[in-house]
This record gives C-alpha cells, structure tokens and sequence, in this order.
C-alpha cells in the first residue's frame, strides 16, 4: 500500500506489537486528507509535506493526541520497547504532556519506576483520559510525580475503557426515570406498579431461554425472588461476600460445584459432547480473577455519578468477560445490569427492567447479543483459539474438575484486562430503550387487559380471582372457546348461554388479536 502508517499502527509494526482487539483509530500518510468510518473503525489519513520522524518519542506522542489512549496497545508496548528509549525520551521532554502521560502510563501499567527520572515539578496537572473522549473517573487523584490526574476508571489490574461515540453520549442521556414516568402517566401507577411482579418473573424467564433452561420453572422463579429482594441492596455488588450470596442463591442447591465463590479452576464457554468441544471463549487464569475483580469493583466506585447505561453496560459486560465463578456467570452478567440502574436511581423499586426478554424477543435479537458479546471474544479466540486444548481431567483447588489447558495466559492477560467496551455500551442502551417502549409497555397493556377482563366476568357470574383467572385463561389459551374440561371444572359454565357471554366478555376486553397470548404469567397459578 501506498499509505505510511502513523501512531499505534507504526508502533505495532516497528516493535512487533500484536494487540487482540482492533485499533480503534488507524492513521496514515496518504495524498489527501480524509476520514472514514468501518464497523467502528476510524481510518485518519493526513498529508504531510515533511513526514514525521520515525521514533518512538514521535508515534506515542501523536497516538495519544490523536488516537487517544489504547490500553492493550500500550500494556504490549512498554513490555516490548527498550527502557532506555523510553527514559531517554521522558527526560528529554519532562514537562511535555505527552512524555508525562507516557512516563506516568508506563509505570501505572508496568508497576516499573523509572527511578532515573525525576519528578516532575512544573507544569499544570492534565488528564490522563480526555473525558470528552472516555468515560472517565469522578474522583481523579492527582499524581505529584507526574503531574496528571489520575481519571483513569479501574486499576492495573482491570481498567475497561469506553470511548464516547455518538451513541454512547445519547445513552448518556437516556433518561429512564421520564420513559417509565411516561408509562404510569398512560397506564396508571398502580397498574404499573403490579405489573412489576409480572416484569421480574419475565426477566428470569428469558435470562434462562438464554441458557436454554427455560423450561426449569423452580429455578425461574428463584431467580426472580433473587432479582426482586437483592437487585440494588447491597453496598457493592461486587463485594466477594455478596457476589458468593448471590451465586448460592441463584444456583440454589442444585449444582455440580463443590464449593461456591470465586473460582480456583479453569474455566471456558462453548459446548461439549462425547465427541467435540466447540470453545467460544477462554476465561482468565484463575490466579488473576481476584485482581479483575477488584479492578472492576473500583470501576463501579469511581464511576459513581457517571451515566447510568454506560456504568451498567459495563460493569455487567466487564464481569462476564472476568467470568469469576465455576458456574452462574450469566445469570449475575444480566443481574448486575439492573443492579447498577437501581443504585443509580435510573429504575425506581420496584421495577425490574426485563432486558433479557428484549433479547430474546426475536432471533435477531437474541444473535444481536451474541454479536456484541463477540467483539471481545472473536478477535480473541481467532488469536487463541489454537492454544487451548483439552487433555487429561485434574481436579483443583476449588473441587472442579476440568481437562482444560490454555498456553497464553500470560500473553492474553493484556487483552483481558483493558477491554474496550464501548460498543457494549451503545448495545445495551439499545436494549433499554426497546425494553421500556416495547416490553413494560405491553406488559402494562396487558394487565390492564386482564383486570378489565376479570371485570366483565365478573359482571357475569362471581368467584375468586384465582377461578376468575382460570377461566380467562383458558378461554384465551382456547381461542375464544369454552374447553369441555373446564366445564367440567366449573359447572355453572354448562349453561351455554352464560358460557358465551363470559367468552364474548373475555374477547372483547382483550381484542380478537390477542387471544392465544397470555403473557407473562398473568393468571398463572404456577407463577
């Protein structure tokens, strides 16, 4: 190609630089100045009469003004570039801000002091992480050594970046308080609020569908009783003592672990059979889950006051790529989404926002998720995939067995600890908005349907609601008709008469193109 590479793609050649996830900004030198858009991919092409020198001083400064501030890339870099070049270049330039975010970026990720270099005692503090740019801390520390302000949301150990498209700053602005206001004001508060119960069973329903266990209905329903005593409750959800409460009372005691918590084993995604193993994604060495985990409960703190959608998106993606557990992984995943939205008084009690049963509304839908849970794990598995293997079974600290062996840990480790998950968060505010307009809404419609239903029954014979719901729903579940089992059941349904004004009744609260839908569980006595 004609063009010359600039910033992050020219360190990435000059020093053998490999990083899983892709740039999200490309730079070179070509003959007019142009910008272009690829699956979030930004490619910049700049003119330059006298091209930039060909240094590593050169393209870090003009990656982290340009590019800004790429995680992974750099982890790999500073591991792989000379010391001294770097110590070189920071002395040469100590108040410049592009050597000073370097110099405090090396050491941050490293652990490594440059104790040849000097502190720094001139110049105004700046930004590690532009927040127009990042999501960033709220509670920046300054750093004396270098002068910049620590903004950066997580640790050394697990710092997930999310830049500010466009569309994360409209999730930003999402405002969920005024839709869910919107629906009580066309529905009514009460029926909303009863709708609540109904909305939770609904979440755990499909958060299982996602597992394909959805036809597991007592451990649905404990699910639901989870979401609707713990969801915002705990000081940090992700506390060890209050993530392991929560797996124990998730998975209940039906479970192939022998002992609950973070995990001490090997662990992966995909599908296993007598004959294959399809791996869909490695998760990290169990020795460095604890860090993650800190570096994810640090993120939650810091962000604190930051934009609810852009918090939850990634606290709960952050997690599941961290997958700490043995077992129980995506149920807390798609827990912890409305646990971060409660706690941050975006939902109000309660409500429980039914995002899983927006994904798995429709098969798009559902490979929607699939796909945005693939910007992490494709890339990923497409450079490591080749290095796990699956031969003779051992048993762990932990008490699980696994004939798991994956030789790039140590490699990998760059990739999972500083992921980008932006388009995580433009997916989820997706979600919620397309939960609230569609799925709240026509759970609302629903019950209101229902209660006017059992109202006009009412106006035709009495009995309990739980009879009175009987009766709906089997009119509804048989397409208008009284089924002879439940004339049987109710005798007072064998005056044809009195049947058909009771199935008219029912067909005119709920509309003809509703019969045959019963939501979810409305009237359900098993629900």
């Amino acid at each position: 190609m004609s063009e010359k590479w600039l910033g992050y793609r020219w360190l990435a050649h000059r020093y053998g630089i490999a990083p899983v996830q892709p740039f999200p900004v490309e730079s070179c030198i070509g003959p007019t100045r142009k910008s272009s858009r690829l699956d979030g991919m930004v490619r910049e092409t700049y003119t330059y009469a006298n091209p930039p020198a060909d240094t590593l001083a050169t393209h870090v400064t003009f990656a982290l003004k340009h590019e800004g501030v790429f995680l992974e890339h750099l982890s790999r870099l500073f591991e792989a570039i000379p010391r001294q070049a770097l110590i070189d270049w920071v002395l040469d330039e100590r108040t410049g801000q592009y050597a000073r975010r370097a110099g405090f970026l090396y050491e941050w990720l490293t652990g490594d002091t440059l104790e040849v270099v000097p502190d720094v005692t001139a110049g105004a503090y700046i930004d590690v992480l532009d927040p127009n740019t990042y999501l960033v801390s709220q509670a920046p520390i300054n750093n004396a050594r270098w002068r910049v302000r620590d903004n950066l949301p997580g640790t050394r150990s697990f710092c997930p970046t999310v830049r500010r498209t466009e569309v994360v700053r409209k999730a930003e602005q999402y405002d969920i308080p005024s839709q869910i206001e919107a629906l009580q004001a066309e529905y009514g508060v009460d029926t909303l609020r009863r709708s609540a119960v109904w909305l939770t069973l609904k979440e755990s329903r499909a958060s299982f569908e996602i597992e394909h266990e959805q036809d597991r209905g007592d451990r649905v329903k404990r699910f639901a009783a989870v979401m609707e005593a713990r969801t915002g409750t705990y000081e940090s959800p992700l506390a060890r003592d209050a993530l392991t409460e929560l797996q124990r009372e998730i998975l209940g005691n039906v479970t192939t672990l022998t002992s609950f918590g973070v995990r001490r084993s090997p662990v992966f995604v995909g599908s296993v059979d007598r004959f294959t193993n399809v791996l869909h994604y490695v998760a990290p060495h169990w020795a460095d889950v604890e860090g993650m985990l800190s570096g994810l409960e640090t993120f939650e703190t810091r962000t604190r006051g930051a934009a609810p959608i852009a918090r939850a998106a990634t606290v709960a993606f952050g997690f599941v790529y961290v997958h700490p557990f043995a077992d129980g992984n995506g149920r807390l995943h798609r827990f912890l989404i409305n646990d971060i939205l409660r706690r941050d008084n975006a939902v109000p009690r309660p409500f429980i926002l039914p995002v899983s049963a927006t994904i798995t509304s429709k098969p798009q839908a559902l490979a929607a998720y699939d796909q945005v849970l693939e910007v992490f794990s494709k890339p990923f598995m497409q450079r490591y995939g080749s290095m796990a293997a699956f031969e003779e079974r051992r048993k762990y600290e932990d008490g699980v067995t696994s004939d798991l062996k994956f030789a790039a840990y140590k490699d990998a480790a760059h990739a999972w600890r500083y992921p980008d998950l932006t388009a995580h968060v433009e997916y989820l505010a997706d979600i919620v908005d397309k939960t609230i307009r569609f799925e709240m809404r026509e759970e609302a419609a629903l019950l209101r349907r229902w209660e006017n239903a059992r109202l006009a029954v009412k106006e035709v014979i009495e009995g309990p609601n739980q009879d009175i719901d009987r009766i709906i729903r089997s009119v509804r579940d048989n397409h208008g008709s009284i089924s002879n089992k439940l004339r049987r059941d109710f005798p007072v349904l064998e005056d044809s008469g009195l049947a058909d004004q009771i199935a008219a009744a029912i067909e005119r609260a709920f509309g003809v193109d509703t019969l045959g839908s019963t939501g979810a569980g409305i009237g359900d006595e098993s629900a």
